[in-house]
């Protein structure tokens, strides 16, 4: 009995143990909650099969809201990142871009957002977003520039778009259909597929440095 007791102390305590599984919380809106779609067809779902498809032990929790802008992202960003958590995807701001809000009000809200993580000592994914033409060039320029600069300046890995994943389809406007639900702003299941297949390696990136940390 005793060498039973001695060989589990052993297996506990050696360095080569596997490591913890690492919890990622996903924060955006109806593109992370998965709007339209059957739960398990969901970008949350769909990207922890596709981690785990490639040997990552890992956990996402989904934290997307539908409708939320970038100020309810900072609102509920504190009790987003409970203990357990060891990293955050981070994908706000198409709401704003709907709504017409300015570029400095959504800046800060993600400033927010990561000075939240910075200070739980988490990794982070900011994924960025595109405005549209329509409000000029000038709120383009300002709101595009809002990821980069941001991911720069807080350590954050980053993702210049959440749609890369269909990028290669925009000037298809028939192939994309297959992609997208009939409101073309939310990407079907099949769409969802692509996202993940374009996001994921960049998601295994932030397990990598999670673990690190």
């Amino acid at each position: 009995m005793r060498k039973f007791f001695v060989g589990l102390m052993f297996c506990l305590c050696a360095p080569w143990a596997a490591a913890a599984q690492v919890t990622i919380a996903a924060l955006g809106d109806s593109l992370t909650q998965g709007y339209g779609l059957p739960a398990e067809q969901g970008f949350v779902p769909q990207l922890q099969d596709w981690l785990r498809a490639q040997g990552a032990d890992v956990a996402l929790l989904n934290a997307g809201v539908s409708g939320d802008t970038t100020a309810g992202g900072a609102a509920r960003v504190g009790w987003t990142l409970t203990p357990e958590v060891d990293a955050m995807i981070v994908t706000l701001g198409g709401n704003d871009l709907l709504r017409g809000i300015a570029p400095e009000v959504a800046r800060g809200n993600l400033e927010s957002i990561l000075q939240a993580a910075r200070e739980a000592g988490i990794a982070v994914l900011l994924v960025g977003m595109q405005a549209p033409g329509n409000y000029g060039p000038d709120y383009k320029t300002e709101f595009d520039a809002i990821y980069p600069d941001l991911a720069a300046q807080y350590g954050t890995l980053y993702a210049q778009s959440f749609f890369a994943g269909l990028d290669g389809l925009r000037d298809d406007p028939a192939a994309l259909t297959r992609y997208m639900q009939p409101d073309g702003i939310h990407p079907s299941a099949e769409g969802v597929a692509r996202i993940v297949a374009a996001l994921g390696p960049t998601v295994l990136e932030l397990v990598a440095r999670a673990e690190r940390e």
